[in-house]
């Protein structure tokens, strides 16, 4: 296998489309988060409202309550995957434009309903993309497919995020958030412009009853031999990797010692080049390696590159420590998102694709939640060195699970 020979998938018009609707998943992520709360600090709003105005990313663990509707109905000519990517896209352009003529001090009310808007309709849209992909691309295609994705979506986060905030030092927030709300058309051309994904007729055959259509993705997934196992290795996957990530900032900054600018160049800029560098070489792996052993394989590598932190314990604050962990736990990250995302394609019954594919990724969100709550207690109880290698050793009972992979029922 050569260098350039492995490359090849990347380099046709299926993977460009990936990289396009990647980008156009990323683009609302950061206006609800990082971006959003830099914006309401602009205008001198209080930390308390910045801290409740998280609650309205709510929608992007709750997307598989509404998503049988998008499974159910077809809105238009389009078909019933683009029809719902457009429909949401516009309505996203319309709600970011929005927000940004507001004053969040004065109409805080209308901001939040309009920020909560955006997470809406941006799950809503993560809904679709997600079902577009998984009946799209080839079961081979897969793995590349999900390392261009993740391309798309940091990029996009980069995008909304980094650069909105350096624009908005030298242009008013209104036309920051036009020109963001602006990317969204070239993801809008891009869907009118592919073909909708081509599924037998027996799949799109949705039971006229509605109620149905809304019980039957669930328990089509339920069902299946061993689905409490896949259910709880999805929960359990990437806990360490997040409750690590979720103090990485205040350790960097707080205990290590290192500016904000250092912070931003390796956090931000190397580490993002890292995580879109580990999906594409994971999604290359995936072409040669069975999912299971890629699960395996990225998995452990996680769990190794957490241990990294407690290398920086030795080496103190040095730029090129901390460059060199930084790098390693983005790429073994990068890596294990692409198996993860192949893994919820591969479960997806074609008939219920949007649906089943935001309740696994619920699960994903909601153990998130969880997991990076209780962190801040975590290293005030047993320092920093010690949280690190349990962030690491919860890596293990993911593994363990996997190990049953042959019982699992993964294909419908």
């Amino acid at each position: 296998m050569t260098f350039l020979r492995a490359l090849n998938p990347y380099f046709n018009k299926r993977m460009l489309l990936m990289l396009i609707l990647g980008f156009s998943s990323g683009l609302p992520l950061a206006l609800t988060g990082s971006t959003l709360a830099a914006w309401m600090v602009d205008y001198g709003v209080s930390l308390q409202t910045i801290g409740i105005f998280a609650l309205t990313g709510l929608p992007y663990a709750l997307k598989f309550l509404w998503s049988p509707l998008m499974d159910r109905f077809t809105p238009n000519r389009l078909g019933r995957r683009r029809g719902w990517i457009v429909i949401t896209q516009l309505a996203l352009i319309v709600a970011i434009v929005g927000l940004g003529f507001l004053n969040p001090n004065t109409k805080p009310w209308l901001t939040a309903i309009f920020s909560l808007s955006i997470a809406f309709f941006s799950a809503s849209q993560d809904i679709a993309l997600d079902a577009y992909r998984t009946e799209f691309l080839l079961p081979e295609e897969r793995g590349t497919g999900s390392g261009v994705w993740i391309m798309g979506y940091r990029l996009a986060l980069l995008v909304s995020g980094a650069l909105a905030l350096i624009l908005s030092d030298h242009i008013p927030w209104a036309t920051v958030f036009a020109l963001v709300a602006s990317c969204l058309f070239l993801g809008m051309v891009a869907v009118i412009l592919a073909p909708e994904p081509e599924i037998s007729a027996k799949a799109i055959q949705i039971s006229i009853d509605f109620r149905t259509s809304v019980v039957m993705p669930f328990t089509d997934l339920l069902r299946r031999h061993k689905a409490g196992l896949i259910l709880l290795f999805i929960a359990l996957y990437k806990i360490g990797d997040v409750a690590a990530a979720q103090m990485t900032t205040p350790y960097i900054l707080q205990h290590l010692g290192f500016s904000r600018t250092e912070l931003g160049t390796i956090l931000k800029g190397f580490g993002l080049m890292a995580t879109i560098a580990g999906g594409l070489l994971g999604g290359i792996l995936l072409r040669y390696w069975t999912l299971k052993r890629a699960l395996f394989v990225f998995g452990t590598l996680q769990g190794i590159s957490t241990l990294g932190f407690i290398t920086l314990e030795i080496t103190g604050r040095e730029i090129w420590a901390l460059s060199v962990v930084i790098g390693v736990e983005n790429l073994t990250g990068g890596m294990g998102t692409a198996a993860y995302m192949t893994l919820f394609m591969t479960l997806c019954n074609v008939r219920f694709t949007a649906t089943q594919y935001a309740f696994l990724s619920s699960i994903m969100a909601l153990s998130r939640y969880i997991t990076g709550a209780p962190t801040g207690f975590l290293v005030a109880a047993v320092g920093w060195s010690w949280f690190f290698f349990l962030c690491a050793l919860a890596a293990i009972p993911s593994l363990v699970i996997l190990h049953h992979y042959e019982k699992w029922q993964i294909e419908p």
